[in-house]
């Protein structure tokens, strides 16, 4: 057998640990704040970059299969955010320059901001309503955040992503939708 058959069950094992560690240590209230933000919402837009986009357009898709109106910054259908909607920014670091901007704008225009990310003093701080912290290392290293074998801020981006699976799960549950009457939503073009 060669180096990665031999490696390949215990990476897996300890990737899926670093999740579950991040995964539990997001604190449950903030959890609470995001759903009813965004159930409160009239229309839910995402920011991010990178592979953090991705894994908001994951959530944003999966949140439509719900039947909530969502869209990402940059789609080409993307209507005007209002004071009645919210913004989800997605951002380790809470850093990054496009996201911070279009919070900026986003904030100047009255949406209501929710900063998703591990670092609670970035600048994302004064624009937003709350915070969803993941405390995964990012690129500013902070004492306070779980370190991980994988690199750069892969833990966060599948963190981030499941997160929003998660609270799909919550939704799903809370409101008693029918699993199979979700398809309805689902793309059809296919």
């Amino acid at each position: 057998m060669g180096y990665y058959s031999e490696h390949y069950s215990q990476n897996v094992k300890d990737v899926l640990a670093e999740i579950d560690k991040a995964l539990c240590a997001v604190d449950s209230e903030s959890v609470e704040r995001f759903v009813d933000a965004v159930l409160k919402a009239d229309q839910v837009y995402f920011v991010g970059v990178g592979r953090v986009l991705l894994s908001l357009q994951a959530i944003c898709k999966r949140l439509a299969h719900l039947g909530i109106k969502t869209h990402y910054v940059g789609e080409i259908t993307e209507p005007a955010i209002t004071e009645h909607d919210l913004l989800v920014v997605g951002s380790g670091s809470g850093g990054s320059l496009f996201p911070l901007g279009i919070a900026k704008k986003a904030h100047s225009i009255g949406a209501k901001i929710v900063h998703i990310g591990s670092n609670p003093h970035s600048e994302m701080k004064d624009l937003c309503e709350f915070m969803v912290r993941i405390p995964v290392r990012t690129k500013n290293y902070l004492e306070d955040e779980i370190d991980s074998i994988q690199p750069m801020t892969s833990l966060f981006e599948q963190s981030l992503l499941l997160f929003g699976d998660v609270v799909a799960k919550m939704i799903i549950d809370e409101r008693g939708l029918d699993m199979k009457s979700l398809w309805r939503y689902h793309a059809n073009l296919e």
